[in-house]
């Protein structure tokens, strides 16, 4: 295992919008088609579609005003995929013969986020940043599981039919982590910022509340069963008068990120309505699954791992990260190919607050 130490660099649809029956489901011929073909169905590519056309119709979208940024370079390619039955958006940066990177973003994203950082891999790499199903332009399902996005990224590589690299953030991160393990002929080595699981009491467990890890199986299923029963009767986000008032919101989620920056990534990652403007995000997603989980048997799985790994962290305290030192020290023990690097003036968005640090240690990282 190796350590490094990042200096901060200077500043320089198809979609399913409702849940109206018309999108993709989980449906029981998918996991028909995934048994039969040891867990993932063939994924099929689709035609580029013109970005005057909105994901939420199909329909021409009346010209927006977008914000801009002096450091984010917009796709040069889109298109769409199609994979255990849903319809995911994919963009891409630099020369299509380069190898391939892939990249996965993190829970509430989307792949727009990595408009920072994607230049620079794109000097070298062909760079497909995707957006997992219920995140921007992709499908909204009728169930999310952890492992239908795993299985997604695994689709992804088999659609370039090449092996690639793969780079996740934060929830991205860890199922880049689990893809590599499942297609190891796929990977080539892998880079996981911030993503290596949630605390042991977990992210979202209320002050006060019971600890999930000490529930019976009847307790959780009921309380799942219960989340789900709240979850159904929510159609949408509830409107925000404008966008600067969704980047309100948003900061006071990630205070470290800059307003410039929130208003870039927040307008692609949103819609005007009539009403006003909501997260393109299902809020279903957010609705986690049931099944026997615990903080603990993360790491274990790791193990299985053969590509190498890059696991970055930033140096600043953040809303969702870093873990602990000794619990992420615990946790790494498992990765048997390991390199270590904290990125100095970062925090839980590591690609996002120091994109060219990020990006140095990635180009040093990977082979070409």
């Amino acid at each position: 295992m190796s350590m490094i130490y990042a200096k901060a660099a200077p500043a320089g649809r198809f979609a399913r919008s409702e849940r109206d029956g018309l999108g993709a489901g989980i449906r029981a011929a998918d996991f028909r088609e995934l048994i039969s073909q040891g867990g993932i169905t063939q994924p099929r590519v689709w035609p580029t579609i013109p970005r005057d056309i909105t994901a939420r119709t199909g329909m021409l979208a009346r010209p927006l005003i977008e914000p801009s940024h002096p450091d984010a370079v917009a796709p040069e390619r889109s298109r769409t995929l199609e994979s255990n039955g849903a319809m995911l958006r994919l963009h891409e940066w630099g020369d299509p013969e380069r190898p391939p990177v892939i990249l996965s973003h993190g829970m509430f994203d989307h792949s727009r986020g990595f408009d920072l950082l994607a230049p620079y891999l794109a000097e070298h790499y062909r760079v497909v940043a995707m957006d997992a199903r219920g995140h921007g332009d992709s499908d909204w399902c009728d169930s999310y599981l952890w492992g239908m996005d795993v299985f997604d990224v695994v689709n992804v590589l088999r659609a370039l039919d090449r092996p690639a690299h793969l780079i996740g953030h934060s929830k991205g991160g860890g199922q880049v982590m689990e893809a590599a393990a499942m297609a190891p002929h796929r990977v080539r080595q892998v880079v996981n910022m911030d993503g290596f699981g949630p605390p042991d009491d977990g992210f979202f467990q209320k002050p006060g509340g019971r600890d999930p890890n000490w529930m019976t199986v009847a307790e959780r299923c009921a309380e799942f069963l219960d989340r789900r029963r709240t979850a159904s009767l929510r159609e949408s986000w509830r409107p925000y008068e404008s966008l600067d008032e969704l980047v309100k919101r948003r900061k006071q989620q990630n205070p470290l990120l800059e307003d410039p920056w929130l208003s870039y990534f927040i307008f692609h990652g949103a819609r005007e309505d009539k009403d006003g403007w909501r997260w393109k995000c299902d809020p279903h997603t957010a609705g986690g699954n049931f099944g026997p989980f615990k903080p603990a048997w993360i790491a274990p799985g790791w193990r299985r791992m053969k590509a190498p790994l890059l696991a970055l962290i930033g140096s600043l305290p953040d809303t969702w990260g870093p873990l602990p030192k000794d619990l992420l020290d615990g946790r790494l023990e498992n990765v048997a190919n390991l390199t270590r690097a904290t990125v100095a003036g970062a925090g839980h968005f590591i690609h996002m607050q120091q994109p060219a640090a990020a990006a140095g240690l990635m180009l040093d990282f990977l082979d070409r």
